[in-house]
This record gives structure tokens, sequence and C-alpha cells, in this order.
């Protein structure tokens, strides 16, 4: 009972100020909302170490059985053949788009730098590229003329490295694809009658040479360049065919379409309100250092606590008193931060709200814990801003939660940073809302590591606690 009266003086002291409650609920949301509308949408995603190619595939193909003919062996379309040259390159990820519109707005909000498109008459105009003279010449200093194969690189004009990078590798894909079609069709030429009547137009005597040989002369200058160049199939219309080496088999990366993240002004669903969310919770649950801080050092200039003392009460009741007014309010902050995100951000809650609420409830523990360790230190207003600020920002950065991911940190970081609670919290935030099968056993483990930092820091408390 005397502890329950503590706790409701606390309780009425803490609920006086309003205003100030309201702040403490809505200043992290406010934190939460500029982070999410700043950052980009890679943020909270694991990083990907591969060059990423979004193409938007407008290819129709060809429009009649003989245009067909051009196509290339196992495909439907030119386009899927740049796009399997893409997927076999190493270090390179192929992302589809459905349509214009998607792909304009993609690169106009700075989301991609580039998209390759391929447009409607792509397969046409590639199979008539050729180095005759009525073919098409796609070719000039830097590599391949776009618009004349029915095709575009859209660029945010402002990430031209980027866009410059995607550029080259779609550049040399295309020659990859188109150069050795064009040479095939060329040394194909060498047998067509025509191309002999030609020959023996440039070649004296060519009339006496009997009909039977002529018909041969084009196969044998076609053997005999073989032999010549025999390290090149100069017959092969691709790049594997024409160089002679094997065709890249497996290890092909995966085509993954293009989602434009969250809905709504708010982004609601975006993948980055999964880690800001915690990351905020765990920050602003600690911040109550400050308030149970300014409690404590109140009632020391008030005189208050010399009474308490001459009352019967232990340290140790008096410490429970001081706790669980600001215990409740630390589970309640916690609560509602995790409902907003789901109501406000679309946060995905997955199936384990349960263990949520365990993980709230050993943060919290751990917050107060070390927020009473700091008010049993601090002897003023200016010291307990000063600890108290100090050490929860320094902890949260070696935690990782000032960047909302600890896997973002060095590998020694993410060690050091097992020292603090915080990042046991937001180990367990991670494990339960970031993962579709989360290890139950880490994120048990992580709350009684924090349950453990919670009664340490109580303990310590107790013991460096003064009256006056």
């Amino acid at each position: 009972m005397l502890i329950w009266a503590l706790a409701k003086k606390d309780l009425r002291l803490l609920f006086r100020d309003r205003r100030a409650m309201v702040i403490l609920l809505v200043m992290p949301l406010i934190f939460i909302l500029v982070l999410g509308l700043s950052l980009g949408e890679g943020f909270g995603q694991k990083p990907d170490d591969r060059l990423r190619i979004t193409i938007l595939d407008l290819d129709e193909g060809f429009t009649d059985a003989t245009d067909a003919k051009a196509a290339p062996p196992g495909t439907e379309t030119w386009s899927k053949v740049v796009i399997q040259d893409l997927r076999q390159t190493g270090g390179i990820r192929v992302e589809p788009m459905k349509n214009k519109e998607e792909a304009e707005r993609a690169v106009r909000s700075g989301k991609r730098a580039a998209v390759l498109v391929f447009g409607p008459r792509f397969s046409q105009l590639v199979a008539k590229t050729s180095f005759l003279a009525e073919g098409i010449n796609p070719f000039f200093r830097d590599g391949v003329l776009l618009d004349k194969i029915d095709a575009e690189l859209l660029r945010d004009e402002s990430q031209k490295t980027a866009a410059a990078i995607i550029e080259q590798v779609s550049q040399v894909a295309l020659l990859r694809v188109i150069l050795p079609w064009m040479i095939g069709q060329a040394f194909e030429k060498l047998g067509d009658p025509v191309f002999i009547s030609l020959l023996g137009r440039e070649i004296p005597g060519y009339a006496l040479i009997p009909p039977a040989v002529r018909e041969r002369m084009g196969s044998g200058v076609q053997s005999a360049l073989a032999k010549m160049f025999y390290k090149y199939n100069l017959m092969g219309k691709t790049w594997a065919s024409l160089t002679k080496s094997d065709p890249k088999s497996g290890g092909e990366a995966q085509m993954k379409e293009y989602v434009e993240e969250g809905s709504g002004l708010l982004k609601r669903g975006a993948v980055r309100y999964q880690t800001l969310v915690p990351s905020y919770t765990v920050i602003f649950a600690f911040f109550l250092v400050l308030t149970v801080g300014w409690l404590f050092v109140a009632e020391r200039h008030q005189g208050t606590l010399k009474r308490l003392r001459a009352a019967p009460l232990s340290r140790t009741q008096l410490l429970l008193g001081k706790m669980l007014p600001c215990f409740a309010l630390s589970l309640f902050q916690g609560i509602f931060l995790l409902v907003a995100g789901k109501l406000m951000f679309g946060m995905d809650w997955h199936e384990n709200p349960e263990w949520l609420l365990a993980v709230v409830a050993t943060t919290s523990l751990a917050a107060m814990g070390l927020a009473l360790l700091v008010a049993s230190l601090a002897r003023t207003e200016t010291q307990v801003a000063i600890y108290g600020t100090l050490l929860v920002l320094v902890l949260a950065g070696i935690s990782g939660c000032l960047m909302g991911d600890r896997e973002l940190m060095p590998e020694v970081m993410q060690d050091v940073s097992l020292f603090t609670p915080q990042a046991w919290s937001l180990m367990a935030y991670k494990q339960l809302l970031t993962t579709n099968s989360p290890n139950l056993m880490l994120v048990g483990k992580a709350c009684g590591i924090l349950a453990g930092y919670g009664v340490g820091f109580i303990g310590l408390a107790w013991a460096l606690l003064k009256w006056d």
C-alpha cells in the first residue's frame, strides 16, 4: 500500500502537465514521419551488392512471318535476348517495370537513376541492322544509337554518375547482342550468288570460269575465311557462338519486378517504417531518464525525500514507488507507438503480438532501471540534462538505434553494441517485425537480457541512492 501511495502521488505529478505528456507521445511520431518521408526507399532493406538495371519492355515482336525469320533462336523478341544477356552478367540484377508512366515517375522522383526502355518496334529494327547498304547502321563512337532501334534511356539528371554506369552496362549488352548478329549476316552473304556475281566483276577472266566452279566459290570463300579465323565462328549470330565460348548457364540473376514502395502521402506500408518505428520506440523509451531524474531532483530541492526518509519506508519501497508510474508511462508509450505505427504507417506486426508486448515491457524495465540510476547520481536539473541526454544519445549511437539498423555498422561496432540494452531491444524488434519466421529463442534471450539490465540498474540505484 505504501508503494502504491507513492506511485499515485508521482502519477499525479506526471499527468499534471498534460501538454508535456502529449508531446512525449507525439514527438516520436513526428521524428518517424519526417525521417520516413526524407529517407530513400532502400532504407531498412538489406543492401544489394549488385547493380540494378531497371527495364521497361514494350517490344511487340515481329508483325509478320517474314520478319519472324529474323528472330533470334529460342526467343520471341530481341528485347528478351538483351534481358537474358544482362541476367547472365555478373553483379547485375534486372528489374522489370510495368508501364511507361511508372518508369517516368520512378525517374522523376529520383527512385531510379535510369530506366532502359525497349519500344514496340525494337525487334523489327534490330532484325534490320546490317553492314549492308540497305540495312540499319546502329553504331556510333560511344556504342549503339538507341533511337535507331526504338530504345531509350530515361535519366534522372540529378544522378548523373549512376545513370552513366547504367547506360554503359546497357550499351555493352546491346553490343554483345547486335554485333554478332550483324557479323553472322554479313558472313552468310559471302555464299550468296549476288555477292559472287559482284566479285566476278572485279576479277579479270571471271567469265572463263566454269559455272560449276562459280557455284562453289561462295562456300569456298566462307571455308577459307573460317580456317583463317578459326578462333571465331563467323557464322554465329550470338556472342557465345561468335567467340566460341560456352554460354553461361546457371547462376542467372533473378528478375524481381519493380514495386513502388508504400502508398499515399505518408507512404503507408513502406519497409522503412518497419525499421524506424521500433528504433525510435527504443530511443524515446530511454529518454524518460530525464523525466525520472527531474522528479528526483525536484523532490530533493523541496525536501520531500527527507520527509519520506522519516516515514516507515525502506529504500526498496521508495525506488519501486518512484519507478512504477514511470514504468507504466514507458509501457504505454511503447504500445502507443506500435499501434500508431500500424495505423499511420501501415506497419506489419506479423503474427507475434504477445512477443512484441514482452519486448516493450522488458525494454521499459531496462529504461526505468537506467533512469533510476541516473536519478540517484544527479544532484541538479543541469546534471540530469547533461548526464541523461549524453548517456541516451551515446548508447543510441553505439547500439545502432540512430542508424535504424545494426547491420549498417562495421562488424566491430556490431559486437560492441551488444553491451547496450538498446541493441538487444532493437534485435528483438527486428526479428519480430522484419522477418516472416522470427527466431523466438533469440527474442526470448533478448527479453531476458533486457530484464537483467533493468534489475542490475535498479540494484545499483538502490546502492547509490542519496536522500539529500
